[in-house]
């Protein structure tokens, strides 16, 4: 066993407790010294020095045998509150509050949960606060303020991680909560690895920064327990965190009419807290959906009726056309029609609507640092300059682009590397749209058939089934075969049956989109050619553009009526 590194983490301090090295029981640092003198030499711990791990039989509670520092830094940078030499104690009126909501002042000790006076924007004053100190190794990242009026700050420009996060170092199962209450609430309960989001749940999950900076900790959990809010926001949260870190390793916790895990331990006790998170039941099997599973989306749609799809804010074009997640829309056309760059357009409307990020497998949208650049200008509403470079507005757009979209850059591209990028990159970056362009440079090397139809259906259906599981939008761009001139001497407008293996293109994709250039008129246009539900879009309809050089986008040629709020069947 390596004194440095342990559970794929530098050691900051081998053996914290001073317990008898290498030794497989002893006492435990936690509850023997408050013992009977009789019993405070009592074996009652056991120690897992591989791990990093200690059990107490006595007081039923783990511990960690090191200390380790910080893994997986952010390439950004961020200002960092200093650490006292020492922190203030908590007053008695605060120790008096905490216990009234069945916090110890052991717990508070134990999480260096502080006290102490600081500006409150809310106020517009200093206040005193309760402050709860986020620690990555041996380093303070992060503070959260909270005065006796329960309002709360982040410290200002500071990173955001998980609170508590070291507490999950050499566990293969964790708890995540909302707040640093319920962090405290099973800490008091003998959960000592759980953690909590930094900021409170929202509904829009698109930017989960302190998942994406404190993943490497989550790597090697099989087993996480989400213990949020059962609120429309914590569900939210749920959702997001299962879809990024996976079904199969997400737990579920029923706290029986009780807001949150602190709310369950002031009205239950914490050996009922205890035993709640002990029956977390995993996520209902995949593959197998009874009602109740989904009982919630029948009452919503028995309420509402669909829901709206997504829009990318063309309002031309939002007229005719909308989408969900974990679907795949085929967009065709033929060569130089625009194709790549008005999926360009889409994926940027849904990042500038929604927040939405984006990961590009675009083996013929090369070199990079141009397609880079594509992306800058739509940002951007026009064409950076060199005087621009440093400027305020290239270092917001650059900053933008670089957190929202990520370019998958392979020697060679098969479907099964990209579709397992792509999951990495749902996981580690919490991506919402996959773009593979064109297909046939992403080949299927696994396919089990050379027959083009056969292949295109199975092709598909891994493309299908990497949207549903991951809840992501995949875009294919398709090259129709060999095309021919009308009567009129222009080349005729491509089908979808008019890419190789054309009716298999039809009857699986959910969406199909044309993009069309006509030369003559300097005009783009854009045609549904298939919306899988009535509701999403209107089949045929077309909306018409003109490419604007200097922002590389698409200004709608047509302006859509003020009545007309949505589209035009509903």
């Amino acid at each position: 066993m390596s004194k440095e590194e342990i559970n794929g983490f530098l050691v900051d301090k081998f053996n914290q407790h001073g317990l008898k090295e290498n030794a497989a029981q002893g006492t435990c640092p936690l509850c023997s010294h408050t013992r009977k003198p009789k019993n405070a030499k009592a074996q009652c711990a056991s120690y897992d020095w591989e791990r990093g791990l200690g059990t107490c039989h006595n007081c039923d509670t783990t511990f960690q045998l090191h200390t380790y520092q910080r893994k997986g830094a952010s390439e950004r940078v961020y200002t960092r509150p200093v650490t006292p030499e020492q922190f203030n104690e908590i007053s008695t009126n605060v120790e008096t509050w905490f216990g009234t909501r069945g916090i110890s002042k052991q717990t508070l000790s134990d999480l260096q949960v502080t006290e102490g006076s600081e500006w409150m924007p809310q106020t517009s004053k200093n206040e005193n606060t309760i402050q709860f100190n986020y620690f990555m190794g041996d380093q303070l990242i992060n503070v959260k303020y909270r005065d006796g009026r329960k309002n709360f700050k982040l410290y200002k420009g500071a990173e955001k991680v998980f609170y508590n996060i070291n507490s999950v170092v050499g566990y293969d199962w964790c708890v995540v909560v909302e707040g640093e209450m319920d962090v405290l609430a099973l800490h008091e309960a003998g959960i000592k690895n759980a953690i909590s989001v930094p900021n409170g749940a929202t509904l829009n999950t698109n930017n989960l920064d302190y998942l994406d900076n404190c993943i490497d900790y989550l790597d090697d959990k099989t087993k996480i327990i989400l213990a949020v809010d059962a609120d429309a926001a914590g569900q939210a949260l749920r959702t997001e965190f299962i879809r990024r870190l996976g079904a199969e390793v997400c737990y579920l916790v029923d706290f029986n009419g009780q807001k949150d895990a602190n709310e369950y331990l002031i009205e239950n006790g914490a050996e009922a807290l205890r035993n709640a998170i002990h029956k977390a039941t995993q996520v209902p099997l995949e593959g197998v959906t009874t009602l109740y599973d989904i009982h919630d989306e029948v009452k919503e749609f028995v309420t509402n009726g669909f829901k709206p799809g997504f829009q990318v804010g063309l309002k031309n074009f939002d007229s005719i056309f909308s989408t969900y997640t974990g679907q795949f829309i085929t967009v065709t056309g033929i060569p130089s029609s625009g194709k790549s760059d008005f999926v360009d357009q889409m994926v940027v409307g849904y990042n500038n609507q929604y927040g939405w990020k984006t990961a590009f497998a675009s083996p013929e949208n090369q070199p990079t640092y141009l397609h880079a650049h594509k992306l800058m200008r739509k940002t951007w509403q026009d064409m950076p300059t060199q005087g621009d470079i440093g400027s305020d507005k290239w270092l917001e757009v650059t900053q933008k682009v670089n957190e929202n979209y990520f370019f998958i850059d392979m020697e060679r591209y098969t479907l099964e590397s990209v579709l397992k990028k792509g999951a990495e990159l749902v996981k580690r970056k919490g991506i919402k749209c996959l773009v593979i362009d064109p297909y046939n440079k992403v080949r299927d090397t696994n396919a089990v058939s050379d027959d083009v139809n056969r292949y295109t259906m199975d092709y598909l259906a891994k493309i299908e089934t990497f949207a549903k599981k991951y809840d992501v939008l995949v875009f294919i761009v398709a090259h129709p075969t060999k095309m021919y001139k009308g009567n009129d001497g222009k080349i005729e407008e491509p089908t979808m049956y008019n890419i190789k293996g054309g009716g298999e293109w039809y009857d699986a994709s959910y969406h199909g989109l044309l993009v069309h250039r006509d030369y003559d008129a300097k005009t783009t246009k854009v045609k549904v050619l298939k919306v899988k539900f009535q509701n999403l879009g209107e089949n045929g309809a077309e909306s018409h553009f003109t490419w604007e050089p200097r922002s590389g986008s698409f200004i709608p040629n047509e302006p859509v009526t003020a009545e007309v709020d949505g589209l035009p069947w509903e």
